[in-house]
């Protein structure tokens, strides 16, 4: 996965200076960071509700377009993807590979596990995609 990625990173880099009436990449670098964020939080939220309603074919569909935009990101921000598997590789040293980073390094000493919250249900049939 680390070598798709770093090809769809160089390939963003390659398209960011095409002309925008035809590069969708090119097109998101004119337009800024702040519409780089946009579009990746519209893919983000069409991968979650995909998968809260079950739709694996979709799930898949959308994971690419986040993960395309999230490369557009990270191009933009002067971000690598070795500078991410870096990171990646330093939390799995501390935590491991399927735990995320606390916010604080206090939450990092053993204490008490606090109070759950409750899960929360959706209501109605699932969510839908604005389109």
């Amino acid at each position: 996965m680390n070598d798709s990625l770093e090809r769809l990173y160089l390939a963003v880099l390659a398209a960011k200076d095409l002309d925008p009436a035809t590069s969708r990449t090119a097109r998101l670098f004119q337009r800024g960071p702040s519409q780089m964020a946009k579009k990746l939080a519209e893919e983000a939220i069409e991968v979650v509700i995909d998968a809260v309603n079950g739709d694996a074919r979709a799930v898949v569909s959308e994971s690419a377009d986040l993960l395309y935009n999230l490369t557009v990101l990270w191009a933009s921000a002067g971000v690598r993807p070795d500078d991410v598997w870096r990171e990646m590789g330093r939390r799995e040293h501390l935590l491991g590979i399927a735990e995320k980073l606390p916010k604080s390094t206090v939450k990092l000493l053993p204490k008490a596990a606090p109070p759950r919250r409750p899960i929360v249900a959706l209501a109605g049939g699932g969510l839908r995609k604005r389109h």
